[in-house]
């Protein structure tokens, strides 16, 4: 799981289920390599976990499987990570906010649920906004809306024995983009030393070669 996936966004679900009943129900797609970091979710305090089998191809494709999974369960919020660890697209949450037609909340940094209304503020540049949203809605988690749990022996004991479902994906479902070739950063050039006491050829090297003025 990404940091604020578990940090904050898995943490704060369980947080809205001890207060006021429900529960967590923890979405992934992949392959079965993942079973192992889905039941940590488990360990954690989370209900119930469906893995979806799917390559995770791209951000796309990973929003609308969950999405299809999502729109016949009655789930009252969607909550993910602000951004993912690899990319950092930031974009997860309203992609699969888009496909269900539902609120999108980004950068999330506080949660109050009263009823079937939530207030949430979450960054903005140059500040913080206050929203209030109506259940159902997607929300991205940010630093500050949860503090993390360590899963300890009886969360693990107990994950153990509970459900971790594994489903097809959804077919009609194609992945939109497709990764060509990687390629690494043109290397540093070599390191150049210059006696501090040559300050001429310190300004010729910066002038000529650095292109520093």
């Amino acid at each position: 799981m990404n940091p604020t996936d578990e940090w904050y966004a898995l943490v704060r679900a369980i947080e809205v289920k001890e207060a006021t009943g429900g529960s967590v129900t923890v979405v992934h797609v992949g392959d079965a390599s993942s079973d192992q970091i889905i039941r940590k979710a488990l360990a954690i305090g989370a209900d119930n976990a469906v893995r979806i089998d799917a390559v995770d191809s791209d951000a796309g494709y990973v929003a609308a499987q969950i999405a299809s999974y999502a729109k016949d369960q009655g789930f009252d919020m969607i909550i993910t990570g602000k951004e993912t660890i690899d990319y950092n697209g930031s974009v997860l949450g309203g992609f699969i906010a888009e496909h269900l037609d539902l609120p999108y909340i980004s950068l999330a940094t506080k949660l109050d649920l009263n009823g079937a209304t939530a207030t949430i503020e979450r960054e903005i540049e140059g500040g913080k906004e206050t929203v209030e949203v109506n259940t159902p809605f997607v929300m991205s988690a940010n630093k500050g809306l949860a503090e993390q749990r360590i899963p300890n022996m009886r969360g693990i004991m107990m994950a153990r024995k509970k459900p971790l479902e594994t489903r097809p994906a959804d077919d009609s479902i194609q992945p939109m983009t497709a990764v060509q070739k990687y390629t690494l950063p043109p290397a540093r050039s070599e390191c150049k030393m210059v006696s501090p006491d040559n300050v001429a050829e310190l300004v010729r090297l910066l002038r000529e070669e650095a292109k520093a003025f």
